[in-house]
C-alpha cells in the first residue's frame, strides 16, 4: 500500500513539474553606493518569507561575520550583535548558502539584530526563490511566521566581490529597492489569493486561516469602495489515466479524476479525503461567483471565515450540511451555488474548476502557481509572510502614488518600525526630534521639518537645522554661554552657513568662543587720558580729569563747551545758529527788495503820501 501511495505521489509530482514548469523568480533591485569599485545596480531574488518592503527602500551597511558565516547558529552564542543604532546605517547581514534552511538563517539574523539578510549563493546559477521548508522538516518551525525582516538571495559572484571589499577594510553600503517589485499602473489594484479550504495541514494552514480572518475587514473595505478587484482561486490537478481506477485517485479526485487535491492528513484510511477538499474548494469558488454576480463579492471573506470557525475538520464538521448553514446565514442563493457545483460523480468537466486549472498556468509576467498559499498582485506574485500588515502594504504599493486609499495612509498601515531603535535613523533624544518616518511603503530615514525649520543631512548619521530659526534647536550646533544674566551665542538666524563668534569673541564658533582682551591687545581705549578695563565680551574705558570717553572716536572729551575738544552737540548748536541767522538775513533782504519794487509800481498809478496831488484838465457840463 505504501509503495502504491509513493508511486502515485511521484507521478503527481512529475505531472506538476511537467505542466507547471514556468515558475518565475520574483526580484527586486539591489544598488551598491559604496565602495566605488562595486557601485551599480544588481538583481536579487525576494525570499518567500519575512516582510519585503514593497513600494519602499531600505539602506544598510553590509556585515560579513567572522564566525557562523552560514548563519545556522544563533549569533548570540558568539556574542555577536548587529543591532541598528541611531546615527549609523542599519546592518545587512551577509551569510553563505548551505547547511541549513534559508528561514533558519533569516531567523538567526533577525535575533542578532540585523535589519535584512543577504544570502550569497554557493554555486554559479540563475537566481532561485528561497522558500520555507516543508511542514515537519524542521523542529519548532513556527518561528518561520515570526520572521519580519526582508531576505534576498544574491549571486555567488556578487557575494564574493562584497566579501573581498569587506576584507580590504572597505565599507559596503547597499540600497534594497522594492519600488518596482510590484507594478502600480493605475488607481485600482487587482489581486488574487490562491488558497484551499484544508485546515489540517499544520502551521501553514493555521496561518492561512488567521490571515483570512485578520485581513477580512481591510479586504472588504477596499472592495466596497472600488479600490480593488479581488478574486479567489484554488489549485487542483488531474489524475493520470493509468491510475483512474486506483483507490488513491478515487479518494482524492472528483469528476472521474479530473480535479484532485492531496489527502488532508496524508492518510487514505482515516479522516477526510482529498475529494472532500476539492468539493469545498469548489463551493467556495462558486460562492464567490454567485456573490460577485449579485454585486457583493466581498461576502466571500465572510463565508470563508465563518466556515473555518463553524465547520473545522478537527471537529468533524467539514461537511456540505455545515457549509449550507453558513451560506444560508449570509443570505446567498444556495440553489445557484449548488447548480454551479454540479454533480461531482459525473464524468464531465466542471466549468469553474476547469477555468481554475487553466489559470494555474502563468502568462506574461506572472509565473505558474505552484506554492500554496500564493498572493498575486497586479499580475505579479507576492513574496513574503502572509500577514495583514505585510500584505496590505504590498497592495497599497500597487496603487499609483497619490492615488492610495485612506486605509493606506492611516494607523492601519503602521508597523511601528520607528519604535524599535528608532528604525536605525538619526535621533535627538533631548528634543525628541527624529529622522525616522514610518509609512506603508516602508520606514524611511529623512531629516525632518520641525516648526518650519528644515533639518538637512543623510537621515542616518546626522541631521542639522538650517535656515531661519535654526538657532531654536540646540543653538544651531554653535557655541553659547550665559554670563551676567546675558546670553552670548555664535548662532545667527539667517541663511549663512557655519557659526560665527559674536563681537568681542574669537574662536571656531562651534566648540568655543573666547573673550577678546581689547585692552591687552590694544584694540581700543588707547588715548593718553584713557584707562582700559576688559569685560566679558567687551571693555570699559574711563578718562582722567573728569573727561568723558567717546567710543566712536576712541578718545576723551570734555564735559562742557570749554573743552579743548568741542562736543558734537556744540558743533551742532553752532551750525544751527549760523544757519538760522543766514536764513533770517536772507528773508530780510528779500522783503526789502519786494517792498521797493511794489512802491515803484504803485507810484505810477496813484500819489503816494509824500507826493503832491495832480488833477488833469477836463471839460465838464452840469445839466440843470
Amino acid at each position: 500500500m505504501r509503495i502504491k501511495l509513493n508511486l502515485l505521489l511521484c507521478v503527481l509530482v512529475l505531472f506538476l513539474e511537467c505542466c507547471l514548469g514556468r515558475f518565475l523568480v520574483e526580484k527586486n533591485s539591489l544598488r551598491i553606493t559604496s565602495p566605488k569599485s562595486l557601485k551599480g545596480s544588481y538583481e536579487c531574488a525576494i525570499g518567500n518569507f519575512g516582510v519585503p518592503q514593497y513600494g519602499g527602500t531600505l539602506i544598510g551597511s553590509v556585515v560579513y561575520p567572522n564566525v557562523n558565516q552560514k548563519g545556522c547558529r544563533n549569533f548570540t552564542d558568539y556574542d555577536a550583535s548587529f543591532q541598528s543604532k541611531p546615527g549609523v546605517f542599519p546592518t545587512f547581514l551577509l551569510v553563505d548558502r548551505g547547511d541549513c534552511y534559508f528561514t533558519l538563517k533569516a531567523w538567526n539574523a533577525q535575533n542578532g539584530g540585523a535589519a535584512a539578510i543577504l544570502v550569497a549563493d554557493d554555486k554559479v546559477e540563475t537566481l532561485i526563490t528561497m522558500d520555507t521548508p516543508d511542514e515537519g522538516n524542521v523542529a519548532n518551525d513556527d518561528y518561520v511566521e515570526k520572521i519580519n525582516i526582508p531576505s534576498t538571495l544574491i549571486s555567488k559572484s556578487l557575494g564574493d566581490r562584497i566579501k573581498k571589499a569587506l576584507l580590504n577594510g572597505e565599507v559596503v553600503h547597499i540600497n534594497l529597492d522594492w519600488r518596482e517589485a510590484l507594478p502600480h499602473p493605475d488607481d485600482r489594484v487587482e489581486y488574487e489569493l490562491w488558497t484551499n479550504s484544508n485546515d489540517e495541514c499544520g502551521p501553514k494552514c493555521d496561518n492561512q486561516i488567521d490571515f483570512v480572518k485578520s485581513f477580512k475587514g481591510a479586504a472588504q473595505f477596499l472592495e466596497k469602495k472600488g479600490f480593488t478587484q479581488f478574486t479567489p482561486h484554488f489549485i487542483t490537478w488531474y489524475c493520470p489515466n493509468d491510475f483512474l481506477l486506483s483507490n488513491q485517485c478515487k479518494s482524492q479526485c472528483i469528476n472521474n479524476g479530473r480535479y484532485c487535491a492531496p489527502d488532508p492528513e496524508n492518510d487514505f484510511n482515516k479522516g477526510y479525503d482529498g475529494k472532500d477538499v476539492v468539493l469545498q474548494n469548489l463551493r467556495q469558488a462558486c460562492f464567490f461567483k454567485v456573490a460577485n454576480e449579485s454585486g457583493r463579492p466581498w461576502q466571500w471573506w465572510d463565508y470563508v471565515t465563518d466556515f473555518s470557525i463553524r465547520c473545522p475538520m478537527k471537529e468533524k464538521k467539514y461537511t456540505e450540511d455545515c457549509s449550507d448553514q453558513v451560506i444560508k446565514s449570509l443570505g446567498v442563493d444556495l440553489e445557484k451555488i449548488n447548480a454551479c457545483v454540479g454533480d461531482p460523480d459525473a464524468d464531465v468537466e466542471n466549468r469553474v474548476l476547469k477555468a481554475e486549472q487553466d489559470l494555474q498556468i502563468g502568462k506574461e509576467s506572472r509565473g505558474d502557481i505552484t506554492i500554496l498559499p500564493t498572493l498575486v498582485i497586479n499580475n505579479r506574485q507576492y513574496r513574503g509572510k502572509l500577514s495583514r500588515p505585510a500584505v496590505l502594504k504590498a497592495i497599497c504599493s500597487g496603487f499609483q502614488e497619490t492615488t492610495e486609499p485612506s486605509i493606506c495612509l492611516t494607523s492601519d498601515m503602521e508597523t511601528n518600525e520607528c519604535l524599535e531603535n528608532n528604525g536605525g535613523c538619526w535621533q535627538d533624544k533631548s528634543s525628541n526630534i527624529t529622522a525616522c518616518r514610518d509609512t506603508f511603503r516602508g520606514r524611511v530615514c529623512e531629516c525632518p521639518i520641525v516648526n518650519n525649520v528644515k533639518f538637512v543631512g543623510d537621515g542616518y548619521t546626522h541631521c542639522e537645522a538650517s535656515g531661519a530659526l535654526s538657532c531654536d534647536f540646540h543653538n544651531g550646533g554653535c557655541w553659547k554661554q550665559s554670563h551676567g544674566g546675558r546670553l552670548y551665542s555664535a548662532c545667527h538666524d539667517d541663511y549663512k552657513k557655519g557659526c560665527d563668534c559674536p563681537s568681542g569673541f574669537k574662536g571656531d564658533g562651534v566648540l568655543s568662543c573666547e573673550d577678546i582682551d581689547e585692552c591687552k591687545e590694544k584694540l581700543a581705549c588707547q588715548c593718553p587720558q584713557c584707562k582700559c578695563e576688559n569685560t566679558f565680551g567687551s571693555y570699559e574705558c574711563k578718562c582722567n580729569s573728569g573727561l568723558l570717553y567717546s567710543r566712536e572716536n576712541d578718545t576723551c572729551i570734555g564735559r562742557y563747551t570749554s573743552s579743548s575738544v568741542p562736543s558734537i552737540w556744540t558743533i551742532i548748536l553752532v551750525a544751527v545758529i549760523t544757519l538760522s541767522g543766514g536764513y533770517a538775513f536772507y528773508k530780510y533782504r528779500i522783503q526789502r527788495y519786494m517792498d521797493t519794487e511794489i512802491r515803484a509800481i504803485m507810484a505810477q498809478y496813484m500819489p503816494l503820501d509824500n507826493q503832491p496831488l495832480i488833477i488833469p484838465n477836463q471839460e465838464a457840463h452840469d445839466d440843470i
